[in-house]
């Protein structure tokens, strides 16, 4: 036996744990793995581009300006300066445990008024919303009246002096109507 492990025996018990512990890796991967998979770090959705409705595409109409189309839709995501003529309006959203979802629509002028549009089928305002709400529905609605003994709580106290001599309490002085400037203060 070496000098070494002779003089410290620990170390040999620690190379054969780890020895042990590095082969039995590959079997606890994969009995694990499913497990593991559940237990995922926290991945933040990531929202690119221009959000464009349903409602938003009906108030198109051929023979708008550009400046009215930008007003509808907004800036567009791509301005190609060899397509001058065009601008693509494109929406991307990825989130944890669903495939990205992506939208596009392109609109065609023809000099300054718009052509046509094309695109993709797009969700209604309210359709994206709740795409995007992925709180648990409990079901239960919470009970939105407080009894009149939880206002009393609430209510605000009294002034003792105003209690004790029947007269009510010395109203509070007017604020000024203007504030001195910072500098002044100093």
């Amino acid at each position: 036996m070496p000098a070494i492990l002779q003089r410290r025996p620990w170390l040999l018990v620690a190379a054969i744990a780890a020895t042990l512990a590095l082969g039995a890796c590959s079997g606890f991967s994969e009995r694990t793995r499913g497990a593991l998979s559940a237990v995922t770090p926290y991945k933040v959705e990531v929202v690119q581009g221009n959000f464009v409705s349903k409602e938003q595409v009906a108030a198109l109409k051929p023979g708008m300006s550009r400046q009215q189309v930008r007003e509808i839709l907004g800036t567009s995501l791509l301005n190609d300066v060899f397509h001058a003529n065009r601008w693509d309006y494109v929406f991307t959203i990825r989130r944890q445990g669903v495939d990205p979802q992506e939208r596009r629509l392109t609109v065609f002028f023809n000099g300054e008024l718009m052509d046509r549009f094309e695109g993709d089928e797009m969700p209604s305002e309210e359709e994206f919303v709740a795409t995007l709400d992925t709180r648990r529905k409990s079901g239960k609605v919470p009970q939105l009246e407080a009894t009149e003994e939880e206002l009393k709580k609430f209510a605000p106290k009294a002034d003792k002096k105003a209690d004790t001599t029947g007269t009510p309490a010395a109203p509070m002085p007017a604020l000024p109507a203007a504030y001195p400037p910072l500098e002044a203060a100093r």
